[in-house]
């Protein structure tokens, strides 16, 4: 097999959380192909960094889907986002998930993106619009990871 002249390599290992992430470049890579990949690196960051610093994401997906429900798509939608951000509830429940007014600094962004992504519009590059745009892009399974079934008659002791 071909050698790549280029790669994007990412690999990360925090605690429990373990990524690694490996594209080789050739010349007949496609610039999709690439952007798919770093989509992937991006999402995995996101995903874990809130958790990091203490953030609970699922509350705050919860409050995403409350201040999306029934809204359009229109501009003056957007704008009732922001009211909804700002008002007294909100703030309190944002600030209960994540723990200190710093961080919740940091949960307003998120929670504005996973409401605009709740009304069908991303905010950045998305391995998920990315795969509706050029259908030959797909996930692969991590080599290795397949699953491992119990042996038929093998016992708790090994």
């Amino acid at each position: 097999m071909d050698e790549p002249d280029e790669y994007i390599d990412f690999m990360a290992k925090y605690r429990d959380w373990v990524s690694i992430k490996r594209l080789g470049i050739r010349d007949y890579t496609k610039p999709e192909e690439i952007v798919y990949h770093l989509a992937g690196i991006r999402a995995s960051i996101d995903n874990h960094s809130y958790g990091i610093l203490g953030i609970k994401t699922d509350a705050l997906d919860s409050i995403a889907k409350e201040i999306t429900s029934g809204k359009s798509r229109t501009a003056e939608s957007f704008g009732s986002l922001i009211d909804a951000l700002n008002s007294a509830d909100v703030k309190r429940r944002i600030r209960e998930a994540c723990g200190s007014d710093t961080s919740a600094k940091l949960a307003v962004p998120y929670i504005l993106n996973r409401a605009l992504s709740e009304m069908g519009h991303e905010t950045s590059i998305a391995q998920a619009s990315m795969s509706k745009l050029y259908p030959e892009l797909k996930l692969k399974p991590p080599r290795g990871m397949g699953r491992v079934g119990k042996k038929k008659g093998a016992t708790p002791d090994g």
